[in-house]
Parts: C-alpha cells; sequence; structure tokens
C-alpha cells in the first residue's frame, strides 16, 4: 500500500495526496503558495468519515466561482478523501484548491490546470465534548480585518489577519479572539463564527464585507428557522458583546462552544432558554453527523 504519511520536525503525522498521488511537496511556482491564489475547507473527521461533506464542497464550489478558478468534480475529492481517511477513526482534513502552477506576477495565465491538496492531520480536540467546555474565554483582537464585498463569506488562502490576530495570545483558556473591521463592527473570530444572547434575542453578526460564513453558522440559522426562534444578523458592536447574557461560538471542528467570558465579561449559561439549548444540541449533533460516499 502507498504511503502518504510524513513526521513533521514536532511529530505530528500528517497524511496528504496532492492531485490524487501521495506527497508533501507542491510546485514553487504554485499560486496557492505565491499569492494565496485559492481556497479551502477544514473538516471534522469522525469514524473515518469526513463531517458536513456537502456543506463544505458547496462552499467551496462557491469560493472558487468567486475567483474564477475551475471546480473539482466532486466525486474526485470524495474517493480521494476515502483513500486518505482509510484507517483513521477521528482526525481535521483540510481539502485546498489553487489555481495551480505557473506564470509570474499578479495576472494569471489562462488555462492553468488547479492544484488540489488533501491533507488529514490529528485532531488536538474532542470534538464530541466541544460543547461542554465551561472555561473558554473570547479577547479582543487588535489586528482588524480588510473590508472586501467580493472575498467576504468565502474561505481564501489569505488568511495572513487570522495569523497576526492569533499571535496575540498565549493563554490557553483563550479559545478565540474577536476580531472587528474597519468601522469597529465585530465580524467573527480568528477560527469561529459569533453569536450572543440578550434582551432583543438571538443574534450573528453581518458578514456581507468580510468574514467567514461557516457550515456551522449555517446550520445554527437553519435550526434556529424551524424551531421558530429568531435570529438577527445584524451589526453588532463591542458593546453588544459586553452587555450580552450568553454567547457561543461555533466552527466545522469544535461544532458549537458556549463561551464563559469576554476578557472581563462573564456570562450566564443558564441564561439561554430552553429552546435555544435544544438549537445548540440539535446543531452539534448536525455538525457532527457522518456522511457517507454513495
Amino acid at each position: 500500500m502507498w504511503n502518504c504519511w510524513h513526521v513533521t520536525r514536532n511529530l505530528i503525522r500528517i497524511a496528504a495526496l496532492v492531485n490524487g498521488q501521495p506527497s508533501h511537496a507542491v510546485d514553487v511556482s504554485d499560486r496557492g503558495l505565491l499569492y494565496g491564489d485559492g481556497v479551502f475547507e477544514t473538516l471534522a473527521v469522525r469514524a473515518g468519515q469526513p463531517c458536513l461533506w456537502s456543506a463544505h464542497m458547496e462552499r467551496l464550489r462557491l469560493g472558487a466561482d468567486r475567483l474564477g478558478i475551475p471546480a473539482p468534480d466532486a466525486g474526485i475529492l470524495r474517493r480521494e478523501a476515502d483513500r486518505l481517511l482509510a484507517g483513521s477513526e477521528i482526525g481535521v482534513l483540510r481539502v485546498t484548491l489553487t489555481r495551480g502552477a505557473g506564470g509570474r506576477g499578479y495576472w494569471p495565465p489562462p488555462g492553468l490546470t488547479p492544484t488540489r491538496i488533501l491533507a488529514l492531520y490529528p485532531s488536538t480536540t474532542d470534538v464530541s465534548a466541544a460543547g461542554s467546555v465551561s472555561s473558554s474565554r473570547l479577547t479582543l483582537c487588535r489586528t482588524r480585518l480588510s473590508e472586501n464585498r467580493q472575498l467576504a463569506g468565502i474561505k481564501h488562502l489569505n488568511r495572513l489577519e487570522q495569523v497576526l490576530a492569533r499571535s496575540e495570545w498565549q493563554d490557553p483558556d483563550i479559545i478565540d479572539g474577536v476580531m472587528l473591521d474597519g468601522h469597529e463592527r465585530v465580524i467573527c473570530g480568528t477560527m469561529t463564527n459569533l453569536f450572543l444572547l440578550d434582551e432583543r434575542g438571538l443574534s450573528t453578526p453581518d458578514l456581507t464585507h468580510c468574514g467567514v460564513q461557516g457550515t456551522v453558522r449555517a446550520l445554527v440559522l437553519k435550526h434556529a428557522r424551524a424551531l421558530g426562534i429568531t435570529l438577527d444578523v445584524r451589526t453588532l458592536q463591542v458593546a453588544d458583546l459586553i452587555r450580552a447574557k450568553a454567547v457561543f461560538v461555533t466552527n466545522a471542528v469544535l461544532g458549537v462552544v458556549p463561551v464563559a467570558a469576554f476578557d472581563g465579561t462573564r456570562y450566564d449559561p443558564g441564561a439561554m432558554p430552553e429552546p435555544l439549548r435544544r438549537l445548540i444540541q440539535q446543531v452539534r449533533r448536525a455538525a457532527l453527523t457522518v456522511e457517507t460516499a454513495e
């Protein structure tokens, strides 16, 4: 059997496929490496299968279309994912698509063959227990997010703002940092979407100008409507986080995580009404649903 595993200097075993072949290298002229010219998805793996596969592939396709990159056939990606995940029970799968290799300069030459990279990482988080975290805190980041409607919502490869923001703290109890845009509006965490409960009900930031529309965020919106819970997508400020009764964050690896505090503000987990608790539980179960290949 072919060997796609690689052990890094930090003894982290990573399995990878580049264009369907076991490899840990890409062409030095790849535009994803040179210019961040591409998109990616990060999926939780449970029982050897990727969670929310269809939702992630739809966002990958949307991002590729937005950038003008031909999206690979979903069936090819799924077959490669199944090969990579064979024998693995739990982990994190990253699917990366770049415009491909070739051409110096920002102008993308026509006819490039996109590069697809699938990499399997060991999971550092017990996804099934993510919703029970009681000491998770948020902090406010100094780094601001740039506004660009063309890139808003998709998960493009340009993550330098998130890298700079994440370097601002080392406290392991801080689960994420809250990022604002240039107008001081709350947008998201460095790796999560935000939801807050206050006297107006449940709210999440408007991502029209920047930020990533997470797959679990979409589940919250969907299930809230199904349960008749009012959920406003609106402009939020730091003051709204300070006044909130409860806050939770979401992403594809963590699922749904209640937040205990935001800097000096502490939240009351008991403030969530029963319908909202049911919403969180339904979303957690849905986020961890294994989708098998057809």
